[in-house]
């Protein structure tokens, strides 16, 4: 199972994050520089929702460590 919220886990989601953007930017000139702005188009879309999901859930391990803090805190 895979450490929750461990630094080398952050380190591989951005780098994740990071490559799968430098794919869909290499896609996206590609297909501008072809002239099909519509198949760029529904790429930056789905680039979007993408960053969106991953960030809501980088959202929701902030949350949930702040969660944590607080119930250490009301313990000691």
């Amino acid at each position: 199972m895979e450490e929750k919220g461990g630094a080398t886990s952050e380190l591989q989601d951005l780098l994740r994050i990071a490559g799968i953007g430098l794919v869909l930017g290499l896609l996206h000139i590609f297909f501008e520089q072809t002239g099909k702005k519509e198949f760029s188009f529904f790429l930056n879309f789905i680039a979007y929702l993408y960053i969106t999901i991953e960030l809501l859930r980088f959202l929701r391990l902030f949350f949930d460590e702040i969660i944590t803090f607080f119930q250490w805190l009301m313990t000691s």
